[in-house]
């Protein structure tokens, strides 16, 4: 007599075995692997390249703190907020032309954000520079009269041909900004009999700042890095005056450089200024803010302490 040792039924019958337990294998990507030791060769390439370079290094540092640079970085810093004042305030005044249902005010408006966007910056900024040639003098009346040339310095040709474009990029931010809010928040206020400025200002103009304010945060750095232009009509930003040191003191590229470490400096400031603005105008249309730089760097260097008795 066999006894089959499967069998299931009675009380001294085998239980049934369980499934297997799946062991997961992990999905290599040697593809990365090979494109991060490639992206670490050329890195490397580079910075042998420029260490074998016929480069003073050593003329950075001696430099860096100079009193010209340091003119250069406070005249850069100036024009940019200025040019920004300038460029939002006309931005947001032409917003609301376009906006307007006045046909000449609305179509005043598409046609200078047409030319001076559809123009480059450069090109602009030689156009006010040499209106001497064309004006000799300008006139005001009895307000002001003076010659050209002694009128269009290299400060207030700066602020023209930067501010006046700006005007036409951030017209377009803050019309985006207008349009994204719902029309029933304006007929509410008209209702409430609040006047369309009125409402403009206390209505409209803080919902949309949510939308304005990320890409006013990006025209800010871009300004201040289209301020290096200006040394083209001979105002002293910071580009001029590293050019001019370079070329008297035989050191170009390495004042090139130097130019480049406080334009990476003042541009890395500004974008720490940036998320911090965004932080706060996201409040109403994030349920939990994203942590601050800040907050990462103490996840990762303090760690939160798990309850005794639990393990990882």
């Amino acid at each position: 007599m066999t006894v089959d040792v499967n069998k299931t039924d009675g009380p001294d019958a085998t239980p049934p075995a369980g499934p297997e337990a799946i062991k997961a294998i992990p999905v290599r990507h040697p593809g990365r692997y090979v494109s991060a030791v490639v992206a670490i060769a050329l890195l490397g390439a580079v910075v042998y390249a420029f260490a074998q370079g016929n480069i003073n290094w050593g003329a950075i540092p001696d430099y860096f703190f100079d009193d010209r640079i340091l003119h250069g970085v406070w005249n850069t810093l100036l024009l940019t907020v200025l040019s920004m004042v300038i460029g939002i305030a006309g931005g947001i005044l032409l917003a609301v032309m376009r906006l307007s249902k006045n046909p000449v005010t609305s179509s005043i408006a598409w046609f200078y954000v047409w030319f001076f966007r559809g123009t480059p910056v450069l090109v602009q900024l030689f156009v006010w520079f040499n209106l001497g040639l064309v004006f000799e003098y300008i006139n005001l009346g009895p307000i002001y009269k003076d010659y050209w040339s002694s009128f269009m310095t290299p400060l207030l040709t700066a602020l023209l041909g930067l501010g006046l474009n700006e005007a036409a990029y951030m017209a377009e931010i803050c019309r985006a900004g207008l349009v994204s809010v719902d029309e029933g928040q304006t007929e509410a206020s008209h209702a409430l009999g609040m006047s369309h400025a009125k409402t403009l200002r206390r209505i409209v103009i803080p919902q949309a700042m949510r939308v304005i304010v990320p890409p006013t945060g990006n025209e800010v750095i871009n300004m201040l890095k289209t301020t290096s232009l200006v040394s083209a009509v001979q105002f002293a930003d910071l580009f001029k005056e590293a050019q001019d040191i370079g070329q008297n003191a035989g050191s170009t590229v390495e004042m090139y450089f130097l130019a480049a470490a406080w334009y990476l400096i003042m541009t890395s400031i500004l974008s720490v200024g940036q998320y911090y603005v965004e932080r706060y105008y996201a409040r109403g249309s994030s349920r939990s803010l994203p942590p601050t730089p800040l907050q990462r760097l103490k996840a990762v260097v303090l760690p939160t302490r798990r309850p005794k008795g639990v393990t990882a």
